[in-house]
C-alpha cells in the first residue's frame, strides 16, 4: 500500500492504518530503535509506542514523507527510553560509544547553541559528502549501527569504516569551527537524531 493511502486511513480513523504501517515499516522501525537501545524487547515496545503516537498525531498532521516521520518519532521515543534506562549509569548500547567518538567535534560547555543553524550546517556537510561516506556517517550517527554492522551492510572491511568515520569527524570538526559552532557532542547527537532527517 502506498504511503498516501496509509495516511488517508489515519485521517479516516480506520485502525487498519496501524496494521498497514507495521506491515510496511515495522522491521525498519524496530531496527532504528534497536540501534539505540540494543534491547529487542524495549525496541518492540518503542515500535508499539510509535504506532500510538502516529495514531494520535495524524490527523491533524499530514506528513509528506511518511517513513521520515515514523523514523523521527521512533528515534525520539527510543532516545527518551534510553535516557530513562540509563539515568544513573552508563549503558552498554551504542550511544555512549557514539558520544565518545564525536568528542573530537566538541568544545566548551559555555557555548550557546543555535540548534536550527547547527542542523543546517550539518545537513550541508552531509550533502557535500560522497554517497558512500554519507551512508557510513548516517548509519553510525543517525541509526546507531555498530562498526561491524556498517562493514557488513557496505560490503567492506571494518578498518575502512573506522578510517572513513575518523576522517569525517575531523572534517565535521573543521566545518563546525569555521561556522563558529563550539558544541557539546551530547548536543550534537541529540540535535541530529531528534532534528533534521538529513
Amino acid at each position: 500500500m502506498e504511503d498516501q493511502q496509509i495516511v488517508a486511513l489515519y485521517f479516516e480513523r480506520v485502525e487498519d492504518a496501524i496494521l498497514e504501517t507495521k506491515n510496511k515499516y515495522g522491521k525498519i522501525l524496530v531496527g532504528i530503535s534497536y540501534g539505540i537501545l540494543r534491547l529487542m524487547e524495549d525496541a518492540k515496545e518503542c515500535e508499539n509506542d510509535t504506532y500510538l503516537k502516529t495514531w494520535n498525531s495524524i490527523p491533524p498532521m499530514r506528513p509528506k514523507m511518511f517513513l521520515s516521520f515514523l523514523a523521527k518519532v521512533i528515534r525520539n521515543i527510543s532516545l527518551d527510553r534510553y535516557d530513562y534506562l540509563h539515568a544513573k549509569k552508563r549503558g552498554e548500547g551504542e550511544i555512549p560509544v557514539l558520544l565518545d567518538e564525536l568528542a573530537e567535534c566538541l568544545a566548551m560547555k559555555e557555548t550557546t547553541l543555535d540548534e536550527t543553524g547547527l542542523t543546517e550546517v550539518i545537513d550541508q556537510f552531509l550533502g557535500a559528502l560522497r554517497p558512500e561516506a554519507r551512508i557510513i556517517f548516517m548509519r553510525r550517527y543517525w541509526f546507531g549501527d555498530s562498526i561491524q554492522e556498517i562493514a557488513k551492510k557496505m560490503n567492506c572491511g571494518e578498518s575502512k569504516v573506522k578510517m572513513t568515520l575518523s576522517r569525517l569527524r575531523l572534517q565535521l570538526k573543521g566545518v563546525l569551527e569555521r561556522e563558529g559552532y563550539l558544541v557539546l557532542c551530547q548536543d550534537l547527537v541529540q540535535i541530529k537524531m531528534r532534528g533534521s532527517t538529513g
